[in-house]
């Protein structure tokens, strides 16, 4: 089944592809509270950058499921992994939320046919022209 998934789908963890990739030029850097891994590899361009670094998700591809610390050094905006320094995150980063959407607890605005509510009275803020 295993197999199947990684033949036929992008978003279950890993594909094939990724996978041999990560076999052959991939040097592990860590993994995450979530199950997520690092890995990161020299650069084909070394003009460009100076290595390549991608994730293998843990369960379904969801970009927001990485940690502000980790999320940095995917980005290239510290060289050094939070598995190599202590890091902490800052009070104003929140937890990690799955997203919501197509659960029942998305947000839905007031007025929305799916909240349940009654949609909001039309406002009598406008007046259609006439003319004279």
């Amino acid at each position: 089944m295993l197999f199947l998934k990684q033949l036929f789908t992008w978003w279950n963890g890993q594909t094939l592809n990724t996978r041999f990739y990560t076999w052959r030029k991939g040097n592990y850097v860590g993994a995450d509270q979530f199950g997520n891994k690092y890995y990161r590899a020299k650069s084909a361009l070394p003009q460009s950058i100076a290595e390549r670094r991608w994730v293998v998700y843990n369960g379904y591809s969801e970009a927001s499921s990485i940690p502000p610390g980790w999320h940095g050094w995917m980005h290239h905006r510290t060289d050094v992994p939070p598995t190599e320094e202590n890091y902490t995150p800052r009070e104003w980063q929140k937890p990690y939320v799955p997203n919501q959407t197509g659960t029942p607890n998305a947000y839905r605005p007031k007025g929305s046919i799916l909240s349940g509510a009654k949609p909001a009275p039309r406002a009598a803020d406008y007046s259609a022209w006439r003319p004279e």
